[in-house]
């Protein structure tokens, strides 16, 4: 049996990022080190930070005043960041660059004077904290059927912008629908959705055709792991979700199953994947190999306290205004430091 690995997969450089934040805070600050929310989407990554320190809240009445607090790379309404001014907490901000553009994108469209419409999930950090960044009404949509529910005459002006972690089927037909609806709707089309979620979810299509099942690594509540899944089933292929090797049902690839392809959400670490195939290796004395992609080489920035206290430097990065996905659009990282 064959035992395929997609390229690209696993940490995209916000959650590098995001993660490495994190880490050089408790090496630079010492425990404790508070973390508003989940920092990335993976409870092996939160369960080594929790051992060396980090304590996560969902609420800032959790942190005591004054205390230094870091911000998921989900992002933060502007609500949460006047609590945090109010409590006097030493912030730390390891908002994605990507979703911080959105954010940017929202309230520029808020002073525009447009009808804002959001596409994504209900309940998701990314989405909350979006919402939360503009002081007007937001709509938010995450089906065809929704859009038809928006309340706007065809003339009126509207704007959209994206969760960065969609897919990209499932988008591609709400702004179609958007289009139709509104003919001068203004957005940033498929560019709202990252480059490292495009380019899993482009590596799952290739993936799954040249294998008869597909895994993704990942955690059960990461929005761009499960889009992996969606998209491999779409694909025709059977797919499964698995958080680590103790997921794996052996029954999955009983009959009928020659090849195997795995991948992993962009938050993801990569050792989690490597135990997946060394477990499938020992069930199937299956043969890995590597299939060809993206090699992705994006780095964003650490914030400046943090990048001179470790003496890093990291290559700038270019205004992704004008970049298409295809070139994988970035955007310029936070400066924030401990405020």
């Amino acid at each position: 049996m064959d035992i395929v690995l997609a390229t690209p997969r696993g940490f995209c450089a916000g959650v590098k990022r995001a993660i490495d934040i994190v880490d050089l805070a408790l090496k630079q600050m010492g425990t404790p080190i508070y973390v508003f929310h989940e920092i990335v989407h993976n409870h092996h990554v939160v369960a080594d930070l929790k051992s060396r320190g980090a304590i996560f809240v969902n609420d800032l009445s959790e942190v005591p005043p004054g205390a230094h607090t870091i911000y998921s790379a989900h992002g933060v309404s502007h609500q949460v960041r006047l609590e945090a001014k109010r409590r006097e907490l030493k912030t730390l901000d390891a908002t994605c660059p990507l979703v911080t553009k959105v954010h940017l994108q929202a309230q520029r469209f808020e002073k525009q004077g447009m009808h804002l419409v959001m596409v994504g999930h209900a309940g998701h950090e990314e989405v909350e904290g979006t919402v939360g960044s503009v002081s007007c009404p937001v709509h938010l949509v995450s089906s065809v059927e929704e859009v038809a529910l928006l309340p706007w005459p065809a003339d009126a002006p509207v704007a959209y912008v994206t969760q960065t972690t969609l897919s990209m089927d499932d988008t591609r037909d709400i702004l179609q629908a958007l289009h139709e609806k509104y003919p001068e709707v203004t957005g940033p089309d498929m560019d709202g959705i990252c480059y490292a979620t495009q380019n899993r979810q482009n590596a799952v299509r290739d993936l799954a055709k040249e294998v008869d099942l597909v895994l993704v690594v990942g955690a059960r509540n990461s929005s761009n792991s499960n889009r992996l899944r969606e998209v491999a089933e779409r694909c025709g292929k059977p797919a499964y979700l698995v958080q680590d090797r103790t997921e794996l049902e052996p029954a999955w690839w009983a009959q009928g199953i020659q090849s195997i392809g795995v991948t992993s959400g962009a938050s993801t670490p990569e050792v989690l994947v490597q135990q997946v195939v060394l477990a499938l290796s020992a069930y199937t004395s299956g043969q890995v190999r590597e299939a060809p992609g993206v090699v992705e080489q994006v780095v964003f920035r650490l914030p400046k306290s943090l990048e001179n206290s470790q003496g890093a430097q990291t290559n700038p990065l270019p205004d992704p205004i004008a970049a298409s996905a295809s070139r994988l659009g970035r955007d310029p990282p936070s400066e924030a430091a401990w405020a």
